[in-house]
């Protein structure tokens, strides 16, 4: 039986995708549920599993563009019981393999050269038209010809590829230029004093991974700070449709995660019902499947607020770009020891600088400036703000 293998869907509003590589080739035998190629669309990339056993064969090439439900294989299910093993020629044709490359010898007739400066060109190969033009000054010398390597010493290897870009990259390109050019962004910032936050981490981070298995971040402060921010300014939580504004009663923080495809954004739903162990668990599995290849487009669907970590980087400052159509993002930083004034005196303080980047179309100025204020009146008390004065407790230990 020769059964069709047609492109799923892989996901609502993706109606083509990208064949990104065949994992096996051209009449293959291959295994039922086995990976056999690799599908790109404009959310992430995906593989195809073999529906059944059988000799394949492939009927679009790599790189080409089709639409969800197109055939793009055939599997010959009759040869079940014939498995072959794909035979490799190993015999390599000698014509043209052989390459001879003769170096053309300086004669005296040709120019006008010590012979000691004649071997040193020929060893090192110097092209014959660059001895020429010294050859005008006048006799060349084995310290023209040194003159010459010194030169090359400093001539670094110049060339340049090109590479197509991937879909996810080409719908990333235009969300990010749609961005600036449809909404009213605007960027305010502030620092946070991230000693109470380093001090607990420090007296509690080996229990709470020997109790729950993974490490505490500092993404779970920041999660945390943002969902209870978000109950005080609730338009920073919204996003406009048309000339309505949507009010979300919920908050699914989406966290900006590097990964080989390029930038995703995985959701964690409800996060304002989430403990800082559900978070930080939550946050692992997520990223663990996007940097492997593995992320599904149900986990990046949706998403009222988004946060994302530069300081990983490095990055001290930045204007991160709102992810759409949600209306607002905070960029966290990396945490550097600086000279601050507290009560009249210079004290040093680790200090992560903040960014709150907004549609201005739907949060006034007055609610982002105190948005972000809130957040880091939580980071600098979690105690108080974020764990109801019990760390134990809250942090499930």
């Amino acid at each position: 039986m020769l059964l069709e293998m047609k492109v799923p869907s892989p996901g609502e509003s993706i109606s083509e995708v990208e064949i990104l590589d065949w994992l096996v080739q051209d009449g293959d035998y291959v295994e039922k549920d086995q990976s056999i190629a690799e599908i790109d669309s404009d959310k992430a990339t995906l593989e195809l599993p073999a529906e059944e056993s059988g000799t394949i064969k492939i009927l679009v090439e790599s790189g080409e563009v089709v639409s969800v439900g197109d055939v793009v294989c055939t599997i010959n299910t009759n040869d079940k019981n014939n498995k072959k093993k794909p035979v490799v020629d190993v015999a390599e044709t000698e014509i043209n393999k052989q390459v001879k490359v003769k170096s053309e010898r300086l004669s005296k007739s040709d120019l006008k050269i010590t012979p000691l400066a004649s071997a040193m060109a020929h060893e090192n190969k110097i092209d014959k038209e660059e001895l020429q033009a010294l050859n005008a000054k006048g006799k060349i010398t084995k310290d023209d010809i040194n003159e010459i390597l010194d030169r090359e010493k400093f001539k670094g290897e110049r060339s340049t590829y090109r590479s197509k870009m991937s879909s996810l990259r080409k719908k990333v390109s235009k969300r990010l230029v749609a961005v600036k050019n449809e909404t009213a962004m605007l960027t305010t910032f502030n620092e946070v004093d991230m000693t109470a936050i380093i001090e607990i981490r420090k007296e509690y981070k080996e229990q709470f991974k020997a109790c729950h298995g993974v490490n505490l971040g500092f993404m779970s402060f920041f999660t945390k700070a943002v969902t209870l921010s978000i109950l005080d300014f609730k338009d920073v939580n919204s996003m406009i449709d048309g000339d309505e504004i949507i009010h979300h009663t919920y908050s699914d923080i989406g966290i900006a995660v590097s990964a080989p495809k390029g930038l995703m954004v995985p959701v964690l739903r409800n996060a304002e019902m989430m403990t800082f162990c559900q978070i930080e668990k939550e946050i692992l599995r997520l990223a663990t499947k996007a940097r492997d290849g593995k992320i599904a487009i149900e986990d990046m669907l949706g998403g009222t607020f988004t946060i994302t970590n530069g300081g990983i980087f490095g990055s001290m400052l930045s204007t991160p770009i709102i992810n759409p159509p949600q209306s607002a993002i905070l960029g966290m930083h990396n945490i550097v020891e600086r000279a601050v004034v507290v009560n009249g005196e210079i004290v040093i303080k680790p200090i992560m600088y903040v960014a709150l980047s907004y549609d201005h179309r739907i949060i006034d100025g007055r609610e982002s400036v105190g948005f972000l204020c809130r957040v880091k009146e939580c980071l600098e008390n979690p105690k108080e703000h974020l764990m109801n004065n019990n760390i134990m407790e809250s942090l499930e230990l």
